[in-house]
C-alpha cells in the first residue's frame, strides 16, 4: 500500500447562499436537503465517477442538532441516493468545518484508506442560530480562561480593531464596498454561476420557488451608506452589518481524490493539495487566526507568501482580512486577494464556507494559468485559523 499519495480537488459546487430568518429564501427548507442537492449535483457533473467508488462523505455543521444532526454526512449520503455501502460522518470546527472535512478526508486519501471522497458543509443559521443548545462551561469565565467577549464574534472583531488601531472603520468600510463591487462584477461576468446548483425552495404562504443566485449581496453599496450603520457590539465602535458577513443559510460540497484514482476514473482535477495547517490564537482576537495557520502551512510547503499568486480568505469581518494583509505586507486592494469578492457580500453560512473558498480558487486557477500556488484561509471561532495551500493543475509552467 502506498504510504502517501497526491490529493487532488476534482470539482466543487454549492447552493446559492440565503439570508437567515423568516424572510430568507430557505426559511422553510431543511438543512439536510441543501446538502443532498449538493451531493446529487456533484455526481451529476461527474458521470465518470461510479457512486459505489465514493469511499467517504464528510459533512460539517456547527450546530449539529435537528435537521443538521443525525451524522449528517451519512444521512445526506443515503438521502442523496448513494449506495448504502458508502459511509459518512459529521464534523465540526465552527467556521472551518468544511475546510476540516476536506483536510481530514485528504489525510485518508494520502494514507491510502480512500480513493475518492466527498467533503463539504452546511449551515442553516435561520433554523439553528450559532450557539443554539450550547452550554459553555462556567470555568471559561470564572477562571478567566477567556474574556467574556470571546464567545461573541462581533466583539472579537472590535477587539481586533483595538489591537490594530491603524485599521479604522473607514478602512474596513472601504474594503467592504470593494468586496460588494467585486461580487457584482463576478456575477456580471458569469464567474459565479457555473458552480451554483439551483435549489428548489418552498414557503407555505408563497408556494414553490427556485434559488438560482446568492441572496446576501448588496450591489450599489456606498461608503456613505455604510457610514450610517449602527455599531451593535460597542458604542462608537467599528464593526457593523455592512463590514461583516451576515447570518446565512447554505451548503457546499466537493469531490477529492487520489491523483492516481482520478486518472483511472477519467476525472479531471483542478488543483493539488500542497499543505495545510490549523493554529490556535487567543479566542478574544480569533480574527488573527489565519496569520499563524498560513505561516505554518507555508513553512510545511517550503514556500513564502511571495510564492502565492491567489488568496481566498473568508471575510467574516473586514478587520480580520485587513489584519492578515497588514501582517504579510499585502495592500488592501491587491488583485490576488478574493478576486471575485468574498463573504461580506456572498454570506458566510459558517461550516460551509471553506469549500466555497476552494471552489472559487479552482475557477480562478483555471483563468490564471500563470499562477502556480494559491491559498484558502479563514479565521475560526474559539480562537483558531485554518489554511490550505493548493497548486494550480492548469499552471502553464507544469506542462
Amino acid at each position: 500500500m502506498p504510504t502517501s499519495r497526491d490529493v487532488v480537488f476534482v470539482d466543487g459546487v454549492r447552493t446559492p447562499f440565503g439570508r437567515s430568518g423568516p424572510k430568507g429564501m430557505y426559511a422553510e427548507t431543511r438543512a439536510d436537503d441543501l446538502v443532498v442537492r449538493v451531493i446529487r449535483e456533484l455526481m451529476r457533473r461527474n458521470p465518470q465517477l461510479p457512486p459505489e467508488r465514493v469511499d467517504e462523505v464528510a459533512i460539517a455543521a456547527t450546530t449539529q442538532i435537528g435537521d443538521q444532526g443525525l451524522t449528517i454526512g451519512r444521512s445526506a449520503a443515503v438521502l442523496a441516493g448513494l449506495p448504502k455501502s458508502v459511509p459518512g460522518y459529521a464534523i465540526d470546527r465552527m467556521c472551518a468545518g468544511a475546510m476540516t472535512a476536506v483536510t481530514t478526508v485528504a489525510g485518508g486519501i494520502a494514507f491510502g484508506a480512500y480513493d475518492v471522497a466527498i467533503a463539504g458543509g452546511v449551515e442553516h443559521m435561520g433554523r439553528h442560530p450559532m450557539g443554539e443548545g450550547v452550554d459553555p462551561n462556567p470555568r471559561f469565565l470564572s477562571e478567566k480562561l477567556v474574556d467574556g467577549s470571546a464567545l461573541v464574534m462581533g466583539m472579537t472583531a472590535e477587539n481586533l480593531h483595538d489591537r490594530y488601531p491603524e485599521i479604522g472603520k473607514e478602512r474596513a468600510d472601504a474594503y467592504a464596498v470593494a468586496s460588494q463591487e467585486k461580487v457584482a462584477k463576478a456575477y456580471a461576468n458569469g464567474r459565479i454561476q457555473p458552480d451554483l446548483v439551483p435549489m428548489a425552495t418552498r414557503k407555505a404562504a408563497e408556494g414553490w420557488g427556485l434559488a438560482t443566485e446568492d441572496e446576501p449581496p448588496r450591489p450599489g453599496t456606498t461608503m456613505e451608506g455604510l457610514a450610517s450603520l449602527k455599531t451593535p457590539f460597542r458604542a462608537h465602535g467599528h464593526v457593523t452589518a455592512g463590514n461583516s458577513a451576515g447570518l446565512n443559510d447554505g451548503a457546499t460540497g466537493c469531490v477529492l481524490a487520489a491523483a492516481d484514482a482520478a486518472a483511472e476514473l477519467g476525472l479531471t482535477p483542478k488543483m493539488r493539495l500542497v499543505s495545510y495547517a490549523f493554529a490556535g490564537v487567543d479566542p478574544e482576537v480569533m480574527g488573527v487566526g489565519p496569520i499563524p495557520s498560513t505561516e505554518r502551512a507555508l513553512r510545511l510547503a517550503g514556500l513564502s507568501i511571495g510564492d502565492i499568486g491567489l488568496i481566498e480568505i473568508n471575510e467574516a469581518f473586514a478587520v480580520q482580512v485587513l489584519a492578515f494583509l497588514s501582517h504579510f505586507g499585502i495592500a488592501d486592494d491587491d488583485p490576488r486577494v478574493n478576486p471575485y469578492g468574498g463573504a461580506i457580500a456572498f454570506g458566510h453560512p459558517l461550516a460551509s464556507s471553506g469549500v466555497r473558498l476552494m471552489t472559487q480558487l479552482a475557477r480562478e486557477f483555471g483563468e490564471n494559468p500563470g499562477v502556480r500556488y494559491g491559498i484558502t484561509t479563514m479565521c475560526v471561532g474559539m480562537g483558531m485559523g485554518g489554511t490550505v495551500i493548493w497548486e494550480n493543475l492548469a499552471w502553464e509552467g507544469g506542462k
